[in-house]
C-alpha cells in the first residue's frame, strides 16, 4: 500500500495522466466540432453523439475519484428514490462548499448512466476554459453572467432548447450562486437579516431567480427536484489536487426527491419553498456535524468499470507514441531536441496545473460575494 501511495504521488505519472486528459480532450473537442454539421439535419443524433463524446472526457475525471484516489461515496436516501435515478429528467440542488463537489456529483451521474447528458447552469467565465468550457458549449450548457438583465434572454432560450432533450438529464443548480466562504457567508446573512429570513449556518442565502426560472422553463420535462446535501467524514477538506495525489476521501450525500407537482407554480411561493429547503439543508448539516452522518438508510452504489476502461483506452492510444518519441529524443542526443522536449513538459505541467486551479476555492471566488448585499434575490 505504501508503494502504491508513493507511485500515485509521482509527478511524472500525474503529468502523463494530465497529458492523456488534455490531448484526448482536444481530440474530442475536434470531433464535437465536426458533429455540428448534424445540427440542422438531425439535432437528436447530434445530441446523442455529443453525450457519448462528453462522457469519454468527463469519465476520466470520475476515474481519478473512483479508481485513482479510491474515494467512497455513500448515499443517504430510500430505495424508492434510487429506483428512479437515471430514469427521469430532474433538477439537482447541491450545496457548494467543496472543491470537488462537482466531481462527487459526476460520480453519481456516471453510476446511474447520465454523466454524458448532465447539465449545469454555469457562470459565463467557464466558457473560456479550454476543454471544460468547449465541451460544455457543444453539450448546450446554459451559461449566465449572473446579471439578470443580460441573462434573461440567453437563459430562457437555452432552457427552452432542452425541453426535447433525448437522453435523461440531471440539471445541476448551485442556488447559492458561488462557493461558500466565511466572508460571503457574513455578507449573505446580513441580507437575510434585512429581509427577515432565518439565518443559515452552513449555506449562503439561495438566489431564487435561477431556480424558479429553470423550473418554470423545464416544467413538463423535468419530473422531480433532487435536493443533495454533501459532506465529508472526519471534517475532511477535499481538493482536486489531493485526488490527483491519490488521497482517499469519504463523501456522504443526503438525497431527497421532491415531485415537481408538489412545488408551487407561483414565483414568489416557489422562492419561499426554496428558502425553506435551504433551512432544512442547514439542519441536515447541523445533524451531520453532531452525529457524523445524515439521517435515513444508506446505499453505496457500486462503481462501474467503464471509467477505468475508457481511460486505459485513451492512455494506450496516446502514451505509446509519446513514449516512443521521448525515447527517440534521448537516443538522438540532440541538445535542441532534448531542450525542446523539456520545455514541452514544463508547459504541459503548467497548463494542467491551471486547469486544476479552476476548482480551487481561493482562485474561483467571484465578486459575487461582494455584491450580494445589492443583488441578492
Amino acid at each position: 500500500m505504501a508503494l502504491l501511495a508513493y507511485l500515485k504521488s509521482l509527478f511524472i505519472l500525474q503529468l502523463l495522466m494530465g497529458f492523456v486528459f488534455v490531448v484526448s480532450g482536444l481530440i474530442i473537442n475536434f470531433i464535437q466540432l465536426c458533429t455540428c454539421i448534424l445540427w440542422p439535419i438531425n439535432r437528436q443524433l447530434y445530441r446523442r453523439i455529443n453525450c457519448r463524446l462528453s462522457y469519454s472526457l468527463w469519465s476520466q475525471l470520475v476515474m481519478l475519484l473512483e479508481w485513482w484516489s479510491g474515494t467512497e461515496c455513500t448515499l443517504y436516501t430510500d430505495q424508492a428514490t434510487v429506483d428512479k435515478f437515471g430514469k427521469e429528467h430532474v433538477i439537482i440542488i447541491l450545496n457548494h462548499n467543496f472543491e470537488i463537489d462537482f466531481l462527487c456529483g459526476w460520480t453519481m451521474c456516471e453510476r446511474y448512466g447520465v454523466l454524458g447528458s448532465s447539465k449545469v447552469l454555469a457562470k459565463h467565465e467557464l466558457l473560456k476554459v479550454p476543454l471544460i468550457g468547449w465541451t460544455w458549449y457543444f453539450l448546450e450548457i446554459v451559461f449566465c453572467k449572473r446579471k439578470w438583465e443580460e441573462d434573461r434572454n440567453t437563459v430562457f432560450r437555452g432552457l427552452d432548447r432542452l425541453k426535447d432533450y433525448p437522453e435523461y438529464m440531471w440539471f445541476l443548480l448551485y442556488c447559492e450562486g458561488t462557493r461558500f466562504t466565511e466572508k460571503k457567508h457574513q455578507i449573505s446573512m446580513q441580507v437575510a437579516e434585512s429581509k427577515g429570513l432565518p439565518k443559515l449556518k452552513y449555506h449562503l442565502l439561495p438566489r431564487t431567480k435561477g431556480f424558479t426560472t429553470t423550473l418554470q422553463c423545464l416544467k413538463g420535462t423535468v419530473t422531480a427536484v433532487y435536493d443533495v446535501t454533501l459532506n465529508f467524514k472526519d471534517n475532511q477538506t477535499p481538493t482536486l489536487l489531493g485526488i490527483v495525489n491519490g488521497k482517499k476521501y469519504k463523501a456522504d450525500m443526503s438525497v431527497r426527491r421532491f415531485p415537481v407537482e408538489d412545488i408551487p407554480d407561483d414565483e414568489h411561493e416557489c422562492a419561499n419553498w426554496l428558502h425553506k429547503l435551504y433551512q432544512e439543508k442547514d439542519a441536515l448539516q447541523e445533524m451531520y456535524n453532531k452525529e457524523g452522518k445524515f439521517p435515513g438508510p444508506t446505499i453505496i452504489p457500486p462503481r462501474r468499470p467503464w471509467t477505468l476502461l475508457n481511460f486505459l483506452f485513451w492512455a494506450t492510444l496516446l502514451l505509446s507514441p509519446l513514449i516512443n518519441f521521448a525515447c527517440g529524443v534521448v537516443v538522438s542526443g540532440s541538445p535542441l531536441l532534448i531542450i525542446g522536449f523539456i520545455l514541452f513538459l514544463i508547459i504541459a505541467s503548467i497548463a494542467i496545473r491551471r486547469l486544476i486551479g479552476v476548482t480551487e476555492v481561493k482562485k474561483t471566488g467571484s465578486s459575487y460575494g461582494n455584491q450580494e448585499a445589492k443583488k441578492q434575490n
